[in-house]
């Protein structure tokens, strides 16, 4: 009976309780789980050579008859035991020595065939394999030889040995080789797999069909095999993606949303209220955003732009001339720090807003009616207003989307970071409003997203980019610090203090309690600098004539938002901090950012860190410190310092780090092998060509009904996170 792939795995030969948890444990339930548990790498044992032409430091594969096997006791390590055998092929004899596999003799009795595949070393002048990997393939006197030009061999369907062999990601008791065992007679016994593919993809891409690529991704016969295996698997998620982002576009385009026209004059009265003039990048972007809203279809746009580059402006007038239409606005930023500071700043941009512009966070509510009246409200009654169209513009944090937040006509939907945000947050607020029309929706985001990534994972949203800086703004001056330079640094930095600057200490973690995750996620997790090791030191130690606060996510909300106010209000000169202050911290005096073990983070993260100084008339200075003394980590640092602006440093993080940089692996429901293919541009673009091609041919792709429902399957997957 052929095997299917939803077999569970419980119901495959061999597979008994304790192989079944452990499989679970790598996240393999069934037979698709298993076979598309895909190999990282290959071991090439493909070449086998006689006994006698082995060097030390050779890894070949020999096939030769077991001699003699012993087991002995290590007379130094008396816990340890040493397996040898002796192996002899038609060219001469050779050691092979295993360490702890006692259970080796059982199964290499003198008289045994078998391949050996490892390195060959040498011990007092002797060439031997130190623990090979082995595989019967018969018995003297029992077996057909044929003899080669070179050696005599028996021919043999191998899984371990003489061939490319596969190398998975493994877990404690389940090993490659225990992997190989289940998979290849699974690969045999699989029912033949309908190709969801058109076959005209295939061949213009050339790439293997289903089955082929299967068996050639596992057990390839040459690593070429492999590739091109691999790169249509890569291709057939990036594929589904294209197909799933590009059909909700078009899906969108069908529907209706309110007509948001601005009249040309209240335009112009806002931009001439602004204490500042519009760079030429915002003013496009201003344009291209009122141009969607003045359709009759949803726009869905991402504004993209450096830290400080003057997104929110942008939203904020978008968002008020929204409200000028009689209609309601959300504005969701993911921390509540960086809530406050978008409520803020409306309140500064549109001081004679009487719509109400209203802040809604876990713990607070509080509405602005313009000419600095503002009120605090309990939560209950700011939703009622909310509900009945009394505050204009809602700003808050998932707060907007708890249950029972209910919008009377939402016209637009502004989100910050978006890429920290799922489809499931963006349903909800559809979800919320009232009158059942679909918003308009527009999203930020100031980490640099690379084009693989854009075409991919946001390829539904048009795009808006404000390309420079505000006029006056000084270029940060970074330096990479040694440990030897520390004292030099803090030297500096107390000087910046004493001339009325203030300054961020960032670090990687918390506190000096390391989690199991922690210590599986980074060796040497413990030696990370903390931030609450890290304020006691500088605050006591390093400077204690300073003013010197600390905030991180365990702290109370009220808790950070005293801490914020006594840190924007100037009555602290340092504050330590984590990541938190990532996104949403506008303090103009603050001009040093210091991160502490820069090597922790990624490339688009200290980009972004640092740009939380350089946002007044002062120099700032951003200083990386590090422990490393890796070349590679050095360099990679010193691109910060080099590179032209933050798309540049994104793309190398990409190719340095991966995509999970930017959504992050479990959040982004992508599979590992779909996460991999976004490192390559050009099967990113062919993924996208040839949706777009499909898609025009069959919008609802009713004639590729596999294809479809392959679609819908990763629709449901991305919608569980």
């Amino acid at each position: 009976m052929l095997i299917k792939l939803n077999t569970p795995l419980e119901e495959l030969m061999g597979v008994g309780p304790g192989l079944l948890s452990k499989l679970k444990k790598l996240g393999l339930g069934n037979v698709h789980d298993l076979l598309y548990h895909f190999p990282t790498r290959y071991e090439d044992w493909s070449e086998v050579v006689q006994i006698s032409t082995l060097k030390p430091g050779d890894t070949n594969t020999i096939q030769a008859t077991v001699k003699e096997i012993n087991v002995r006791r290590a007379w130094k390590r008396r816990r340890m035991f040493i397996v040898e055998a002796l192996l002899a092929d038609s060219s001469g004899s050779i050691a092979a020595v295993w360490f702890n596999q006692t259970y080796i003799k059982n199964t290499l009795r003198p008289g045994v065939i078998a391949n050996f595949s490892g390195k060959a070393a040498l011990r007092k002048q002797n060439i031997y394999l130190s623990n090979p990997v082995y595989e019967v393939v018969g018995r003297e006197n029992e077996n057909v030889i044929e003899y080669g030009e070179s050696q005599p061999t028996i021919k043999a369907n191998t899984k371990h040995t003489a061939r490319l062999v596969p190398i998975y990601p493994e877990t404690k008791g389940l090993t490659s080789r225990g992997l190989r065992y289940l998979i290849q007679p699974t690969l045999e016994e699989l029912e033949p797999q309908e190709d969801f593919l058109p076959t005209d993809v295939l061949t213009q891409n050339d790439f293997p069909e289903l089955d082929a690529a299967l068996r050639a991704i596992h057990f390839p016969q040459f690593l070429e095999e492999a590739r091109k295996a691999r790169n249509r698997f890569s291709f057939e998620e990036l594929f589904l993606m294209q197909l799933k982002v590009l059909g909700d576009k078009l899906a969108l385009a069908r529907e209706k949303t309110n007509s948001i026209k601005p009249d040309a004059k209240t335009l112009k009265e806002v931009t001439a209220r602004l204490p500042f003039q519009l760079t030429p990048s915002q003013g496009t972007s201003l344009k291209e955003i009122i141009d969607d809203l003045s359709k009759d279809r949803p726009m869905n746009r991402l504004l993209q732009g450096d830290v400080g580059s003057g997104k929110t402006v942008i939203a904020g007038i978008a968002a008020y001339l929204t409200a000028t239409q009689g209609l309601q606005i959300a504005f969701m930023a993911p921390t509540e720090i960086l809530a406050r500071q978008h409520y803020a700043t409306l309140k500064k941009l549109f001081p004679e807003f009487k719509r109400g512009l209203g802040l809604i966070l876990s713990k607070e509510t509080r509405v602005y009616y313009g000419d600095e009246l503002e009120t605090e409200f309990k939560k209950a009654q700011f939703v009622a207003n909310v509900a009945t169209g009394q505050v204009a513009i809602a700003v808050g944090t998932h707060a907007l989307i708890e249950k029972g937040v209910v919008f009377d006509n939402l016209g637009l939907v502004i989100v910050d970071e978006q890429h920290r945000f799922g489809v499931k947050q963006r349903a909800a607020l559809i979800k919320s409003n009232r009158d059942g029309v679909i918003p308009h929706f527009l999203s930020m985001s100031a980490t640099p997203i690379p084009r693989t990534l854009m075409m991919t994972i946001f390829g539904d949203l048009d795009l808006s980019i404000i390309s420079e800086l505000p006029s006056g703004r000084k270029n940060i001056i970074s330096k990479i610090v040694a440990p030897e330079n520390r004292a030099k640094a803090y030297a500096f930095i107390r000087g910046q203090v004493r001339k009325g600057r203030q300054g961020f200490v960032v670090c990687p973690r918390i506190d000096s309690e390391v989690s199991d995750s922690e210590n599986k996620m980074a060796s040497k997790w413990d030696e990370v600098k903390a931030v609450k090791d890290e304020y006691n030191k500088l605050k006591h130690h390093v400077f204690p004539d300073l003013r010197v606060g600390m905030i991180h996510g365990k702290l109370k909300t009220a808790e950070k938002a005293m801490v914020m106010k006594n840190f924007t209000e100037g009555q602290l000169d340092l504050i330590v901090s984590t990541s938190v202050v990532e996104v949403g911290v506008d303090i103009p005096n603050a001009t040093i950012m210091i991160i502490e073990d820069a090597d922790r983070f990624g490339l688009a993260q200290i980009y972004q860190l640092r740009g939380r100084v350089g946002r007044g008339e002062h120099q700032s200075f951003c200083f990386l410190f590090t422990e490393s003394q890796s070349e590679t980590i050095l360099k990679r640092l010193r691109a910060v310092l080099t590179a032209k602006n933050g798309f540049e440093l994104a793309e190398m993080d990409l190719e340095l780090r991966g995509p999970g940089e930017f959504l992050g692996s479990e959040q982004s429901g992508m599979p590992d092998i779909a996460m991999r293919g976004l490192q390559h541009p050009t099967l990113v673009k062919n993924a996208r060509a040839a949706a777009e091609k499909l898609l025009a041919e069959d919008p609802s792709l009713e004639r590729h009904p596999l294809l479809r429902s392959k679609v819908d399957d990763l629709a449901v997957l991305l919608h569980l996170e």
